[in-house]
């Protein structure tokens, strides 16, 4: 009696990604993601070089992140609102720090997925309303003269607009932690900052309604509660994303015999 040997190829059927492996694959070959991290890192990085570089440069008086605007570094001047006085010599540094900042952020937020996913509008609106107030803080300079010639409504307009648009992007970033890649005290990190930039917001808005023409001495501390939580959120996500490894492994094969 002689015994037939048999010896059988079998392919061992790969495991059904887990959400987290799922979420991480469909964002995109590596390429891309680091992409989009590098744009998530400059955008904030523009608005800070710029608004550090033209306050250094306003010398006469010397300039306060406490008390003066954020607006005042785009007002060459010299002009008065609100009880403060506005020089800034190199005004075109902050306007050109206020065009490109949101512009580079929405460039990184539409790269970061396929535009075809469904609920992608929930980071693209943000992301696209925060790049025009920034467009708009430029070209309309929030000085005392544009107060009275009505293009300060545009001005007005565009701080809303960015205030708004990047903190409810990063609280919507944090959210869809596991979809952009990030770890969840990451997303916890940007949700938080965007809760403490809306606070601040409002408490900025109010503030500007009550105090008439003299504003109070930390207004501009408040302005950069609503700004800079975010902008280093951005910062810290576009780093984690741009180093996260996004290859995966191809599915495994085994070969056996059975006699």
């Amino acid at each position: 009696m002689t015994k037939d040997t048999t010896v059988r190829s079998t392919v061992r059927r790969a495991k059904p990604p887990t959400n987290a492996q799922e979420h991480s694959n469909a964002d995109g070959p590596q390429p891309q993601r680091r992409l989009a991290g590098a744009l998530l890192i400059a955008g904030p990085v523009i608005f800070l070089l710029g608004e550090f570089i033209s306050a250094a440069a306003w010398t006469d008086p010397a300039y306060s992140y406490t008390y003066d605007f954020i607006s005042d570094l785009g007002v060459h001047g010299p002009s008065t609102l609100f009880g403060q006085y506005m020089y800034s010599p190199l005004a075109w540094v902050m306007n050109a720090g206020f065009f490109l900042f949101g512009i580079t952020i929405l460039a990184g937020v539409a790269t970061l997925r396929d535009l075809a996913h469904r609920r992608r509008w929930a980071m693209l609106v943000p992301a696209a309303l925060l790049a025009v107030g920034g467009v708009l803080l430029a070209l309309y300079p929030g000085s005392g003269e544009a107060l009275k010639d009505g293009t300060g409504e545009y001005h007005s307009l565009g701080a809303f607009a960015g205030f708004t648009g990047g903190n409810v992007l990063a609280i919507v970033l944090g959210r869809r932690w596991q979809r952009i890649g990030v770890s969840a005290r990451m997303g916890r990190a940007l949700i938080t900052v965007g809760v403490i930039g809306l606070i601040s917001m409002l408490l900025y808005l109010a503030m500007i309604v009550t105090s008439g023409d003299n504003v109070i001495g930390i207004i501009g501390l408040i302005e950069r509660g609503a700004v800079h939580p975010f902008l280093i959120g951005l910062v810290c996500a576009g780093a984690a994303i741009w180093k996260r490894n996004n290859t995966s492994a191809p599915p495994s094969i085994t070969v056996g015999t059975a006699s």
